[in-house]
């Protein structure tokens, strides 16, 4: 069997029909074997009769979700091809062999494009306007520039996948980030993608979509957001870690004045919090990387695995060593200045300067040794433990 499309269901009695006519349309149109399977994920509409009066294989998918329900039909499905959409009849199965024809031509990932850039069709009343100005373009540019995938439309519903790329994957996501889970995954291994003009349609329901746009959107974002360390981490953390170090650089031994502003120890404190942070973010980004490598989360990265093998405890140790040793050494020096006066009154922004200085590096010094420590734990080999399972 070549192609089996996959429709996830919970109360679609409505639009089934149509739906199952406009596959086997693009069955005969594409001239495949193939099946088509209903994941239904508890309806209590009727919608499993009717999918079996029309023919299709009927897939019961205990588990809540839209990932839920496209995963356990893919597991059912025997085809070499998947090709899987709504099934509220806003997608035309029936462009099924556009699909098959990118498929067959070495393809790991088709995706169709509903948005005009990408030659696609949106009908009247068919997008909110919130999704298709707002949420749509954001979160596909934010894709693109977080995955560098070819994707202009990182959230259509209509997309086909051989059946060893979804293999590879291991898509756990179980409700609407599986849609991007599975775009970035395939960008993240380097998998062919092509894109496939389509039109959308106004779905046929007569009740409210399952999809809430703001809460679903955040999802998407917090999930893209959690898969890319180095877009959330390092270079939040480089960013900030380099303006504060700069900044500090330049106040620390004199007030700065830019015509009647006048920068001096309250902006240090600033300066120094702003590289304290951005220190720990680039932290974050390192261990985020590491574990997600580990787990097979993330595959695995040529240019981090050379820093990580020069990276070692020892030398992390000793950076953060002399780190703290220099910022107990400034501490050490304004408390001999403080007795030199007697432990009474000092120029007040001088001295504070001093301390803040001083503090931030000893800080520094901790979160580079804490940081290396547990670095080395997470790069510990962990070959006798096995994957979570989804």
């Amino acid at each position: 069997m070549e192609l089996s499309i996959i429709m996830p269901c919970l109360n679609e009695a409505e639009t089934l029909a149509t739906c199952i006519a406009m596959a086997k349309r693009g069955l005969a149109d594409a001239d495949v074997e193939g099946e088509i399977i209903v994941a239904d994920n508890g309806s209590t509409d009727g919608s499993q009769r009717i999918a079996e009066e029309l023919g299709a294989r009927v897939v019961p998918v205990a588990e809540k979700g839209y990932g839920c329900a496209l995963r356990g039909g893919v597991e059912a499905a025997r085809g070499r091809y998947i090709l899987m959409g709504d099934a509220d009849a806003s997608y035309d199965f029936g462009e099924a062999k556009r699909f098959v024809e990118k498929l067959r031509a070495g393809n790991d990932l088709v995706m169709g494009c509903r948005l005009p850039a990408g030659g696609g069709t949106i009908m009247p009343g068919a997008m909110p306007w919130k999704n298709r100005w707002l949420g749509n373009p954001v979160l596909s540019f934010i894709g693109r520039l977080f995955y560098k995938t070819p994707v202009r439309d990182f959230h259509c519903g209509l997309r086909g996948i051989t059946r060893e790329a979804y293999e590879h994957m291991k898509l756990v996501t179980t409700g609407m980030e599986f849609a991007s889970e599975m775009v970035m995954k395939a960008s993240l291994a380097t998998m062919r993608i092509a894109e496939v003009p389509i039109t959308l349609h106004k779905d046929g329901r007569s009740r409210p979509p399952h999809l809430r746009p703001w809460r679903d959107g955040w999802r998407h974002l917090r999930f893209m957001l959690l898969y890319a360390p180095r877009w959330l981490f390092l270079v939040p953390g480089l960013l900030l870690a380099g303006a504060g170090a700069l900044a500090a650089a330049l106040i620390y031994a004199d007030p700065v004045s830019m015509g009647h502003v006048q920068f001096d120890a309250g902006t240090l404190a600033v300066a120094c919090g702003a590289l304290i942070v951005g220190a720990q973010l680039v932290a974050f980004a390192c261990f985020t990387k590491t574990f997600a490598i580990a787990e097979g989360l993330l595959p695995p990265d040529e240019k981090f695995a050379r820093i990580f093998q020069w990276f070692s405890l020892e030398k992390g140790l000793i950076v953060g060593l002399f780190v703290l040793l220099g910022g107990a050494g400034l501490l050490a020096w304004a408390v001999f200045l403080w007795q030199q006066a007697g432990f009474g009154a000092m120029p007040y922004a001088q001295n504070l300067r001093r301390i803040i200085a001083a503090t931030t590096l000893i800080v520094l010094g901790l979160q580079i040794i804490g940081s290396s420590f547990f670095m080395s734990v997470l790069g510990l080999k962990t070959t006798s433990r096995k994957p979570p399972q989804p």
